[in-house]
């Protein structure tokens, strides 16, 4: 993490936050966050964030003490993200990287990160999923449906190349992203009930509503079924879109040809929206 952040828009130092201005987010995981691109200086798709997080706020908020709403904003982030990069000189205005955002305790705490050293060589060759964890995630679970600062869950398996499936034997999500199949005349994502988390990037691909002439729908796919995959991508907000060349066993030749032109998709989104 950087050393230069913003609460509730006030440009701080890292070194100068006060645990106990975090009791409750760091002892119960009573709050949420939000992870994004930012390209030069610009935050990709904020206004999606920041409504999703306000969502999740909503949701619980019987126990999640919420940030002031004027901080919550896409216009009070951009300027507390502008003034983070004009004060750090290891950022600056044309910073690439990543931008966090942490609401509880009544605080907005935006916080920054660089790019991981493998990030330009994992979008060339994708992620291999071969693994499968299938304790921990059941159908209709809804928390699963909120990116609670509880993650422990998803980071501890951060980099293995997990896939959660749930007690039907479902495949619902990767610990850093949304899954997406292409299977026979349709591109495939689970439905929320999966569960999996409302992601961003997959919400683009289904307002987009087709992927290279084919349907991009909701659909459980079920581990006895992945003889009809061929071929699988994974979303999130840093990578955008990452082919998957191989799913637990599976060799899909035609993962990075649909992986392309999804990114393609997002970018032009993102173009739009500015």
């Amino acid at each position: 993490m950087m050393d230069t952040v913003a609460v509730n828009g006030e440009v701080r130092r890292l070194e100068e936050l006060r645990l106990q201005d975090f009791l409750q987010s760091f002892f119960f995981g009573a709050g949420f966050f939000e992870t994004f691109l930012v390209e030069e200086g610009a935050p990709m798709f904020l206004e999606r964030h920041l409504a999703r997080l306000r969502s999740s706020l909503t949701a619980h908020a019987n126990c999640v003490h919420a940030p002031p709403p004027e901080v919550l904003t896409a216009g009070a982030v951009r300027e507390a993200l502008r003034r983070c990069l004009e004060a750090d000189a290891h950022l600056g205005p044309r910073f690439t990287g990543v931008g966090k955002l942490v609401a509880g305790d009544g605080r907005l705490l935006l916080s920054f990160r660089a790019l991981a050293p493998q990030h330009e060589r994992t979008l060339r060759e994708g992620c291999v999923l071969d693994e499968v964890e299938d304790r921990g995630y059941r159908r209709g679970d809804s928390s699963l449906n909120h990116k609670s600062v509880s993650y422990l869950r998803q980071y501890a398996h951060l980099g293995r190349g997990t896939v959660f499936v749930n007690e039907a034997g479902e495949l619902c999500e990767v610990p850093n992203g949304n899954l997406f199949f292409l299977v026979r005349d349709m591109v495939v994502t689970p439905p929320l009930e999966a569960p999996c988390l409302p992601g961003v990037i997959r919400s683009v691909l289904l307002e987009q509503g087709r992927l290279g002439g084919l349907p991009v729908v909701e659909r459980a796919l079920t581990r006895a079924r992945l003889e009809d995959v061929r071929g699988c991508f994974l979303t999130n907000s840093v990578s955008l879109v990452l082919a998957v060349p191989r799913l637990l066993g599976h060799v899909l030749t035609g993962s990075s040809e649909w992986a392309g032109d999804a990114r393609g998709v997002v970018r032009e989104y993102a173009r739009r929206e500015g």
